[in-house]
């Protein structure tokens, strides 16, 4: 629901590529769907080290290529060339998204960036589209199986509204500065969550 505010801001300030935004949706829809079923049926660890692996990477990204992520001079790219980068980008990242989630808008603005090389403002609209499509598909998943807590969900619901509504206003305002220090922070505070529960169930199991 967060994510659903965010995208009427950055739809009202036109922050939207539809050209990718679109095919990376209907995409994400279906990885969101293949990814929740594999959640229900194995174990996220194998994932969580490859996060391990991966997190460390788009930091560097982030910071040793300022360039790819901020410049205004992107690289044009033909509709049909977005419309496939954009539907592969969503089906992947979608599948992440319904499998186990955190991070999901950092790794689509990332890829829209540096592979369909949008704009980061236009990217990061694009990436809540994507995400919001993503998002619905896992709930209505989750929701079925009877795994949604209801007590937890409501509440952070109302307070991911408020924030979601806040962060965007900020990001189009701010622009790519707030932006990219976003991206930097969550991938850091998300490598040490993953590091956190490894670690924890490392000791469980010992």
């Amino acid at each position: 629901m967060g994510t659903a505010m965010a995208v009427t801001n950055y739809l009202k300030e036109g922050c939207i590529d539809f050209t990718a935004a679109i095919p990376g949706s209907v995409a994400a829809i279906i990885g969101s769907l293949i990814g929740t079923r594999l959640a229900l049926s194995l174990s996220p660890r194998a994932l969580q080290i490859c996060l391990m692996v991966i997190l460390p990477l788009v930091g560097i990204f982030i910071f040793a290529k300022r360039g790819a992520v901020n410049s205004d001079l992107a690289v044009k790219r033909t509709t049909r060339f977005k419309i496939i980068a954009s539907s592969l980008i969503g089906l992947v990242i979608g599948c992440y998204d319904g499998f186990f989630g955190p991070g999901t808008g950092m790794f689509l603005t990332l890829a829209l960036t540096g592979l369909v090389h949008l704009d980061l403002i236009k990217s990061v609209g694009s990436t809540k589209l994507i995400n919001f499509s993503s998002n619905i598909a896992a709930m209505i998943t989750w929701l079925i199986s009877g795994k949604i807590l209801f007590p937890i969900a409501i509440p952070c619901t109302i307070c991911s509204v408020a924030g979601g509504f806040l962060g965007s206003r900020m990001a189009i305002k701010t622009g790519k500065k707030l932006i990219r220090l976003v991206l930097a922070l969550v991938s850091i505070l998300l490598f040490v969550k993953i590091a956190v529960d490894l670690i924890k169930d490392l000791a469980i199991i010992s």
